[in-house]
């Protein structure tokens, strides 16, 4: 896994290069900008894991920057700010904020609050390979709807990933075609129910050479997923 990136926005270059030599010391890769139009572009351009954001900025400030980013984004934000008042940390936090701190801090307090966030925003590991189903060398991603297999990403649309989800979380059970359509497309689906069928001649050749595991037609009447 490569370096957490922090993006470091503040217009006094002498905190941000500070920041960046603590974020650095604790393995982070930073970058830092010095403005709010400059720093709406690098949350796009840099991809931070993290936003250290300063309220006071030019040409757009912190409060600006927060909603922009929040806009196409879900990063999160760390404001920092000399604003100490209440009602200044409630309208960060509303905008899409994570945390605030105020200024002057500590550096290993800042420290702490950023690791603090990132570990909120980390998915837990079970939680994780709850989403991915392995069977030999294929991969199923529930979170995404992506499938790879021998370690390369293949193209499936919708409802064939739907079909394969489906079929690989029920492995070596049997479903009609009559299941399998309630299941895929709906009670209220009139179509034939050979589409079933087609679906599952698509998935067979993207999946060719998979050895261990597969769809298996049983009886002429349905289809399961297991070992072959």
């Amino acid at each position: 896994m490569g370096k957490q990136r922090i993006l470091i926005v503040d217009d006094d270059m002498h905190i941000a290069e500070l920041i960046s030599l603590y974020m650095m010391k604790e393995g982070f890769e930073t970058q830092e900008v010095y403005d709010g139009k400059e720093a709406v572009k690098a949350a796009e351009s840099f991809a931070p894991d993290l936003i250290l954001l300063d309220l006071m900025l030019p040409g757009m400030d912190g409060y600006q920057v927060c909603t922009e980013v929040r806009k196409t984004s879900r990063v999160p934000i760390i404001m920092l700010t000399a604003k100490g008042e209440t009602f200044d940390k409630v309208l960060g936090l509303e905008l899409g904020a994570d945390d605030y701190i105020v200024k002057p801090f500590d550096p290993k307090e800042l420290v702490a609050r950023v690791k603090a966030v990132l570990r909120r925003y980390e998915p837990k590991q079970d939680e994780a390979d709850k989403n991915v189903l392995k069977f030999g060398e294929l991969e199923i991603n529930l979170s995404n709807y992506s499938v790879a297999y021998q370690g390369k990403s293949l193209d499936f649309p919708p409802k064939e990933f739907e079909l394969l989800s489906f079929l690989a979380q029920h492995p070596n059970r049997v479903f009609t075609r009559e299941q399998l359509l309630d299941q895929i497309w709906g009670y209220e689906y009139v179509g034939d129910t050979r589409t079933v069928d087609v679906h599952v001649k698509r998935i067979r050749e993207k999946l060719n050479g998979e050895d261990e595991w597969g769809i298996r037609t049983v009886w002429s009447v349905g289809y399961k997923f297991g070992q072959k």
